[in-house]
C-alpha cells in the first residue's frame, strides 16, 4: 500500500517537481513560503497519510474552539500540488516535515515522480548561517551530477560534511538514484534572526525562476521583507555588541572569505553567550 492517494492530475508536459518541508532545514520559513507562492493556485494532485507520517504528539492539530464548543481541526498534510507557471509545468511537494516513514515515503514519492513523467527533482531549503542580513542572501547548490547547476550557484559546501539528515535529502538522494537529475537550492539565513524570512524566500524564487525560465508572482513578500529589515536594523543598531557582531560578518562577505569551522562555531557560542537571553529576544 502506497502513502498517497492520487487524484487525476491532468495532462503535465514535462514537469519539473519541486520539494520543501517546514522543518530542519527551513530557517525562517524561506522555503515552504517559496512553495506555498508557487503553489498558491494549484490543484493537489496528491495527498499523503498524515496518520502514518506524522507524530501528532509533536505536531499537534490545531483546534479551534467558538464560545466553548469544539468546531474544527486543521490537521498537518502534506500535498503534491500541480500548477502551471508561463509554459512550464511544475509539481509542488510540500507540508510539514514527516516524523515517520521516511524511507517508505522516498520510494513512494520517487515512484510517483515517475508515473507523473517528471524531468528533475528541486529541492529547496534554508539554512541558518554566519552571514549579516545587510548583505544580499546567498544561495549554495547541491546536485546529484556534474553540470546540473546553474554557473552562478555554488555547489557546497566544499568537502566531507556530515550531518543529521532532513527527510527532504533523503527524498532528493532517493529520487536521483531512481535517475532522476536533482539539485537542490538552499538560502543561507542569518544565524542571529528568529522569526520569518521574506528576503531569503524571494531570493530562492528568483534564483528558481531564473533556472527554470519563469518568473513567479511575490505578492507581499517585498513589503514583508522591508519590514522585516526595519526592524532587524533597529535591533542591531540598539545593541552594540550586535553591531560590533554584524560588523564583522559583514567584512567577512567583503572579503569573500569564512572563518574555519572550529573558529566560526567558537564564535557564534561566545556571541549568543555574550548576549544573554534578553538579547537573543531582540532580533
Amino acid at each position: 500500500m502506497v502513502l498517497y492517494q492520487l487524484d487525476d492530475p491532468g495532462p503535465l508536459d514535462a514537469p519539473v517537481l519541486v520539494a520543501a518541508f517546514d522543518g530542519w532545514i527551513d530557517a525562517g520559513g524561506a522555503s515552504t513560503t517559496a512553495a506555498d507562492r508557487i503553489a498558491e493556485d494549484g490543484r493537489v494532485v496528491a495527498t499523503f497519510d498524515g496518520d502514518k507520517l506524522y507524530d501528532y504528539r509533536a505536531r499537534r492539530p490545531t483546534l479551534d474552539i467558538i464560545d466553548g464548543s469544539l468546531l474544527d481541526l486543521d490537521w498537518p498534510e502534506l500535498h503534491l500540488r500541480a500548477t502551471t507557471i508561463g509554459d512550464r509545468d511544475l509539481l509542488v511537494l510540500s507540508g510539514p516535515e514527516p516524523d515517520y516513514r521516511w524511507r517508505e515515503l522516498a520510494s513512494d514519492v520517487a515512484a510517483l515522480a515517475g508515473d507523473l513523467g517528471v524531468v528533475r527533482w528541486i529541492s529547496m531549503g534554508a539554512i541558518p548561517a554566519a552571514v549579516a542580513h545587510t548583505r544580499p542572501i546567498t544561495i549554495l547548490g547541491t546536485a546529484s551530477a556534474p553540470g546540473l547547476l546553474p554557473p552562478d550557484i555554488a555547489q557546497g559546501p566544499a568537502g566531507h560534511l556530515r550531518v543529521p539528515s532532513a527527510a527532504l535529502s533523503v527524498l532528493e538522494l532517493t529520487a536521483s538514484r531512481a535517475g532522476l537529475p536533482a539539485i537542490g537550492f538552499y538560502a543561507q539565513v542569518p544565524h542571529y534572526v528568529s522569526g520569518p524570512s521574506a528576503a531569503a524566500a524571494i531570493e530562492l524564487l528568483g534564483r528558481l525562476g531564473r533556472h527554470l525560465d519563469v518568473e513567479f508572482p511575490l505578492g507581499s513578500l517585498p513589503s514583508e521583507a522591508r519590514e522585516q529589515r526595519a526592524l532587524l536594523d533597529a535591533a542591531v543598531d540598539a545593541d552594540e555588541r550586535t553591531r560590533t557582531y554584524v560588523t564583522r560578518l559583514e567584512e567577512m562577505t567583503d572579503e569573500e572569505r569564512l572563518p574555519a569551522g572550529d573558529d566560526l562555531i567558537a564564535d557564534i557560542e561566545r556571541f549568543l553567550r555574550e548576549r544573554g537571553t534578553e538579547g537573543r529576544g531582540q532580533t
